[in-house]
């Protein structure tokens, strides 16, 4: 049967306590249905509050945020997308690797046309070696304000948790919310030539929290027991801003990014860019009361954030809801420190049940920069429109899918003669740079042979600013080997590579100012979306493509289209 707002082996809004934890008598049934996981999504207007502002928003299943997908490592997942909204709609499933079945991907044009008005389509992927938390969300416009959900991938039947054993979960979804409609606001800063207004809150569960006015019934609260161990699934679903995230008198224990499985450390807060996931347990240890979770902008160089936190409970049972909550020590929102040193402790686990399988031998060497810049606009209030680039290319989102394009071998979609290496070297991160170096504007892509070892340098540059850039690669996770402040240097920085225990990925945040290595084997053909996780910056134009060649292999290659594949 088909399922909204849930799998049919799990009941109630976000699924926050999961059945497997209550006893024999589920694990068996649960045995019996992980095989196929249903799902009906009806992207529809619904009117919500927050803020004392009413307003119609695109949500599934009247929901915000969405159904959280249940499923465990092995099951088959279908979801039957039907777009009663007046945008044209797609899904993408972050983090799902989607081995050979790259249609399923979802970003619009890039692997499929979007699904129009009244339209729908089915997404049929497996989940294959993979466990934890992921996410799914609209890819195309700005629609992830509001249309995004959990992915919760529990572990196969009898594996347990390479951790101690959480008494129960809660799935964690931060946002971004708008007093207006998100899409006018874009479009009025596009005309204009500058970002749009930045939010007016950011959101746990979809809800602002007390320090927000209108807010009685918009602040999330969790229910906890004195002594008991929670594991909380952290998603960072904002749409332009890194986030910090703490509980008021508990330390946290990191042990999960992006769906794989970390060395454990203890933590006071941590640092979630855009784009990622993270699990931590939390031990309800302390003195029982209402203690309340908190989430702020991480923002190191003087750009316009919404720099307001929002709140939720951390609720001991039996305390009443008059007792007034703690707030927890965020870091400063402008701590470098803090944000390089919580990335350092992020490792691997690297054990023989979840290995690390670091590409020793590289195949092919990419260096990417990253440019922001103006260009002409002479109806723009100051007659340029700021824009962003990769290795000078600013790139132009075609009206065909990319995939469909190169699946049928048509001619003027795409080039595939994206550089490995920026046209002109120069001091990246030095002082700022105000001209524009040499831009193209263009559908070119990079072509990747099928199972190469690729190593991928993203380097920030100081044109116009240097920021802190979150990249996410559809397809795959890699492995960050490196990183570090300023410019790369290929004659001395790969020498302080970890090719033990990298922290692997879906989603890396580029320190400002500074590299980030990333190494991957390209065993997934198809075509993989590169860009930012800042929808601004990916609308400037900060994003790219690799076309991953066929193998040789019967698995080894794109399968044709689904029938039901929505065309331009």
């Amino acid at each position: 049967m088909l399922s909204r707002g849930g799998s049919h082996f799990l009941s109630g809004h976000s699924g926050c306590m999961l059945l497997f934890f209550l006893g024999i008598g589920s694990l068996i049934f649960l045995h019996a249905e992980a095989a196929t996981k249903k799902y009906q999504f009806d992207v529809q207007v619904s009117n919500v509050s927050r803020l004392c502002h009413a307003k119609p928003i695109v949500t599934v299943n009247g929901q915000f945020p969405g159904p959280t997908i249940y499923a465990r490592e092995g099951d088959r997942v279908i979801i039957n997308v039907s777009n009663h909204a007046q945008y044209n709609m797609s899904i993408h499933w972050h983090g799902l690797k989607q081995y050979a079945n790259v249609w399923a991907d979802g970003p619009a044009y890039i692997t499929q046309c979007p699904i129009k008005t009244g339209s729908s389509y089915v997404y049929d992927f497996n989940v294959t070696g993979q466990r934890g938390t992921l996410w799914w969300h609209a890819h195309i416009l700005w629609l992830r304000a509001t249309v995004y959900g959990a992915i919760v991938i529990l572990p196969q039947q009898g594996t347990p948790f390479p951790f101690p054993k959480p008494d129960s979960e809660q799935v964690l979804v931060f946002g971004e919310w708008w007093h207006g409609d998100v899409e006018d606001i874009v479009k009025q800063g596009n005309a204009m030539g500058l970002p749009p207004n930045m939010s007016d809150a950011h959101t746990i569960n979809g809800k602002p929290g007390p320090l927000f006015p209108c807010s009685e019934k918009h602040t999330f609260a969790m229910e906890v027991e004195q002594g008991k161990k929670y594991l909380l699934r952290i998603v960072n679903a904002a749409l332009n801003d890194e986030l910090f995230f703490a509980v008021a008198g508990h330390n946290m224990t990191v042990v999960e990014i992006d769906a794989v499985y970390t060395k454990p450390f203890t933590t006071s807060a941590i640092l979630i860019a855009p784009g990622q996931t993270t699990n931590v347990l939390v031990h309800a240890n302390r003195t029982p009361g209402r203690y309340f979770m908190a989430v702020r902008p991480f923002q190191d160089v003087p750009i316009p954030v919404d720099n307001k936190t929002a709140t939720a409970i951390f609720q001991y049972k039996g305390i009443p809801n008059t007792v007034l909550p703690s707030l927890p020590q965020l870091p400063s929102p402008n701590d470098t420190a803090f944000a390089l040193t919580y990335n350092k402790k992020l490792r691997s686990l690297n054990t023989p049940n979840f290995p690390a399988n670091v590409p020793l031998k590289v195949d092919r060497n990419i260096f990417i920069t990253i440019g922001l810049g103006k260009s002409v606009c002479p109806t723009c209030i100051n007659g340029t429109r700021l824009s962003a680039s990769l290795n000078n290319i600013t790139f132009v989102m075609p009206q065909t899918g990319l995939l469909q394009a190169h699946y049928q071998n048509m001619k003027g979609v795409f080039t595939s003669d994206f550089p490995d290496r920026p046209p002109k070297a120069f001091n990246y991160t030095g002082a700022p740079l105000t001209a524009n170096l040499f831009t193209s504007h263009g559908t070119r892509l990079s072509k990747i042979a099928f199972n190469s070892t690729v190593e991928l340098v993203i380097q920030d540059t100081n044109l116009l600013s240097v920021e802190s850039h979150p990249f996410h690669l559809h397809g795959y996770n890699f492995f960050v080997v490196g990183t570090g402040i300023g410019n790369f240097d290929p004659a001395k920085d790969p020498a302080k590579y970890n090719l033990v225990d990298p922290p692997e990925r879906n989603t890396i945040g580029v320190p400002t100012g500074g590299w980030s290595a990333i190494r991957f084997r390209a065993d997934n053909p198809g075509v993989w979306f590169f860009h930012c996780h800042l929808e601004l910056h990916t609308g400037w134009g900060l994003k790219t493509a690799f076309v991953v060649e066929d193998g040789p292999g019967k698995d080894q290659a794109v399968r044709p289209p689904p029938k039901d594949l929505p065309l331009c």
